[in-house]
């Protein structure tokens, strides 16, 4: 791979090296997390998250592992900046994004610190471009305080059961309605839309269902328009993890298996509607 061939001169300015030979494994899960422009890149010894929010309600959090990257280089304990996740997203797919087997763009992504770009290497086919992408401080992301202590009621699903509920769901509902019980209906899912009120249950003995934990009867409500995002999660994960805590905040954690069979994680929290009171 010819980008691996730079000059070892060339990364000691850097702080932070990622370097992977298929550039989709890093854009698709990207999109996964692509509701706003702004995205923060938190790099430490493990891999890079990147976090995208939406006002004080709604977080995207992407997990890729520093194992993921064919090269993971890090200078400092912590490597943060800010950039415009569009603009990545469309220097990422510069070659057209190819589908083609055998054919994939490589990537060695660059950054030398504050106040520097993002420095994007990619390479197809013998032909390599480079791209440089404003970077700017990053903001202190929302602490959530979604701690695992917390939670009252958590339930792992297949994916393909939620994207059927999903797709049978009224989506003019403006809120989705979500119970979790240690009894019945165990976890249901309701919509009040234009065609009138939906719900779609799940026994807790579901083959769709890998585990069902759950403490309390919670019944919150969710704005749909934040949780329309997390379907582009959804799409490409396998697995998803439901989580409520005591404050009926959400978490939806998406198991996402990339082109090489390898694991990532998206998270998404989200707080509960406030204009209805808990049934």
């Amino acid at each position: 791979m010819p980008l691996s061939t730079q000059s070892q001169a060339d990364d000691e300015q850097y702080v932070l090296v990622a370097s992977m030979d298929n550039a989709r494994n890093l854009s698709n899960i990207l999109k996964a997390i692509t509701f706003k422009d702004q995205a923060i890149f938190s790099a430490t010894p493990n891999g890079l998250k990147v976090t995208v929010e939406d006002s004080k309600c709604l977080q995207a959090n992407a997990f890729i592992q520093a194992e993921i990257f064919q090269e993971f280089t890090i200078k400092e304990d912590l490597v943060g900046f800010q950039v415009n996740l569009t603009v990545l997203l469309d220097c990422l797919s510069i070659f057209g994004g190819s589908t083609v087997p055998g054919v994939s763009t490589a990537l060695r992504m660059c950054y030398k610190g504050y106040g520097y770009p993002l420095t994007l290497f990619l390479e197809e086919g013998g032909v390599v471009t480079v791209c440089k992408i404003n970077t700017q401080e990053p903001e202190e992301p929302i602490d959530f305080e979604f701690c695992s202590n917390n939670v009252t009621n958590k339930v792992i699903l297949l994916s393909e059961s939620l994207k059927e509920a999903f797709s049978e769901l009224d989506m003019t509902s403006e809120v989705l309605q979500i119970t979790m019980s240690p009894s019945q209906p165990y976890f249901r899912l309701s919509t009040f839309g234009n065609s009138g009120n939906a719900h779609y249950d799940y026994p807790k003995d579901s083959e769709m269902m890998e585990l069902f934990k759950c403490t309390k009867t919670q019944t919150n409500r969710y704005k749909m328009s934040l949780l329309k995002p997390s379907t582009k999660a959804l799409a490409l994960s396998c697995k998803v993890s439901v989580r409520t805590d005591i404050r009926g905040f959400l978490s939806l954690q998406y198991l996402v298996r990339n082109d090489d069979g390898q694991i990532c994680f998206v998270e998404y929290y989200c707080c509960p509607d406030e204009e209805v009171e808990e049934e």
